[in-house]
């Protein structure tokens, strides 16, 4: 049984499955996941995009809808009564997920590590006590574990196998059917409602403004995997700008873009592996923010500085998050001559930051070895 609580993490996930499948075919493999792991063929039996909330508040609004998932994912385990569970990601459902396969001597492998380095570390003792096995992506995160004595492998990000950019930004322009000879600019507001509603409207208000100087700028969205695509046309009523909306190959759309703006996630590392300029925006409920800003103890939100140490990626992050600073961040990497050779540098450290190669099958070779225990 797997789970996984939003887009990216079933991306992953579903790169892992397709591995497992190839190694031991007749593995049959259900829980909480979306369209990539379907077509990975995972019976999905309940849709990630119900769990997708982001911030403290965001999920209080929700906690009864949550609870009633997660009782019905433990009578699944009950019942079921899996081999293996695999976690991914999303901690403040699957630890606690975790406990309840502990007491029915379910054994869990845990794929993609919460951000102990972040904040919460008191996690790690929780983690030591319910999981058999941390799986995870980044070299920095092995001595956090093995200092505390939790069995842990470092498997690599996926993402250095399979973002690869095939196409030039003006070829990809073309194949989406893009003015060549104009600047494409990218609004990426996340893959979880919660941060579309928020920080959409302000980047097509920021949008606007360019707009208004330079009627020749192109403006894409992506559609996140799980979400209604009617979130987007209800904010893009009131757009004063035309936003092409793109649902096709999520590389070939960002290579396409000269510049983007982005909120917090592992999309970033994605854009930064494609070599486009970019910068990072993020905003929740004051409460959230309050709270949060007190627990995390490191520098960063964005994964490209948090993985090489370094602000490689410019981070705009809460009250500082107004339609007149995107506006000046976005103008900035369009009319400098140096943006290209910038996010090209910024991507080779990325790359080198982010483990050894072959992620995905390493870590299904993890979950077999562990089924065959």
């Amino acid at each position: 049984m797997l789970v996984v609580g939003e887009a990216s993490g079933d991306a992953h996930a579903a790169r892992v499955i397709t591995e497992l499948k190839k190694q031991s075919p007749n593995t049959r493999v259900s829980g909480i996941g979306g369209d990539n792991l379907r077509a990975a063929g995972m019976n999905v039996i309940i849709d990630f995009s119900e769990l997708a909330v982001m911030g403290l508040l965001e999920v209080l609004k929700r906690y009864r809808f949550l609870k009633k998932i997660f009782d019905q994912m433990v009578e699944l385990l009950k019942t079921e009564k899996p081999d293996l569970l695999v976690l991914v990601d999303y901690p403040g459902f699957n630890l606690k997920l975790a406990k309840a396969a502990k007491r029915l001597s379910i054994p869990v492998v845990y794929y993609i590590s919460p951000k102990v380095w972040a904040w919460r570390k008191g996690r790690v003792k929780t983690i030591k006590q319910v999981v058999d096995e941390m799986l995870v992506l980044f070299p920095f995160e092995l001595p956090i574990y093995e200092e505390a004595g939790v069995s842990v492998k470092c498997v690599g990000h996926p993402l250095i196998d399979v973002v690869q950019r095939k196409l030039t930004t003006e070829q990809a322009k073309k194949k989406l059917r893009l003015d060549e000879g104009h600047k494409v600019v990218g609004l990426f507001p996340g893959s979880r409602l919660s941060e579309v509603e928020v920080l959409l409207p302000l980047m097509i208000q920021a949008g606007s403004k360019l707009y208004e100087n330079d009627p020749d700028l192109q403006f894409v969205l992506p559609i996140a995997p799980g979400l209604d695509a009617t979130i987007y046309t209800s904010i893009l009523a009131h757009a004063l700008i035309p936003v092409q909306v793109v649902s096709s190959d999520f590389y070939e759309l960002t290579s396409a873009c000269d510049v983007i703006v982005a909120a917090s996630g592992t999309v970033t590392l994605e854009i930064a592996l494609l070599n486009v300029p970019h910068f990072i925006c993020y905003r929740v409920s004051p409460l959230t923010y309050g709270i949060m800003s007190r627990l995390v103890k490191i520098p960063y939100v964005g994964l490209c500085n948090i993985i090489t140490g370094k602000k490689l990626i410019t981070e705009i992050i809460q009250d500082e998050v107004t339609v007149d600073r995107l506006e000046e961040e976005i103008h900035d990497r369009l009319t400098r001559d140096d943006s290209q050779v910038v996010a090209a540098k910024v991507g080779q450290e990325v790359r080198l930051s982010l483990g050894p190669a072959g992620g995905a099958h390493n870590a299904a070779e993890r979950i077999l070895v562990k089924l065959a225990q």
